[in-house]
């Protein structure tokens, strides 16, 4: 993959309150944390959290805390993003599949290290004002469909990598058949409350190997799931 250099997105309402936040969140949250990877430790100082929440919760933004982002949604904890894009391990220039969209936060983190980011999101309402969000934001390489997570997004694959960012109760074969050999697919799996986080690498032979990294909560993934055998 090719290396690219991203200059800061420049918006007006990015004020240097909240650039010193985001610094003192990356700082504290994230970096003392045993995150290190440079190009998600960038991209996560330059997306503007707070605009990817209410505006009654901005001041929260860049708390290390999951905040609602209505339609039973939430905006993930700064760590679980910053932990999730790592574990991709993007170098830059890649595609990049997102399954769940929710604000648009993590697309936009992904699409300052990838070249193309694709995000699927099954509520039409949150896809709707994902899409505007982003678009305002100035996040141009960045793709999001109305439609079943679960089952991809065929017509562009395959994919250097899959973010998964609600909880399936097992790995969808077709996210696993839409990924690049030697890609990486993030993804949160159990039925219950909690979930594990599973660090997932296609082989040559088409099998995976499997590596958990961290219970997680996510909202469970809702589609046409295919049962098990």
């Amino acid at each position: 993959m090719i290396e690219i250099s991203r200059e800061p997105k420049l918006r007006p309402e990015d004020s240097s309150k909240y650039q010193e936040l985001r610094k003192k969140m990356v700082n504290e949250q994230i970096r003392s944390r045993g995150i290190v990877n440079p190009l998600v430790l960038a991209a996560m100082e330059r997306v503007p959290r707070h605009r990817f929440v209410d505006e009654s919760l901005e001041g929260s933004a860049y708390d290390d805390t999951p905040l609602s982002i209505g339609e039973s949604q939430t905006i993930s904890q700064p760590y679980i993003v910053a932990c999730m894009s790592a574990d991709l391990e993007l170098k830059g220039g890649e595609k990049v599949l997102e399954i769940g969209a929710g604000s648009g936060y993590q697309a936009a983190v992904l699409s300052e290290i990838a070249a193309k980011v694709y995000t699927i999101e099954i509520n039409e309402n949150l896809t709707i004002e994902v899409s505007r969000r982003l678009k305002k934001l100035g996040y141009l390489n960045v793709t999001i469909r109305f439609g079943d997570g679960y089952k991809g997004l065929p017509e562009q694959a395959p994919f250097d990598g899959i973010m998964v960012t609600a909880a399936p109760d097992h790995i969808p074969q077709p996210l696993i058949d839409q990924l690049k050999v030697g890609g990486s697919m993030v993804i949160p799996v159990g039925g219950g409350e909690t979930q594990e986080l599973f660090k997932v690498t296609k082989l040559s032979d088409g099998s995976i190997k499997k590596k958990s990294r961290i219970p997680v909560r996510f909202v469970p993934m809702i589609g046409k799931a295919e049962k098990k055998d």
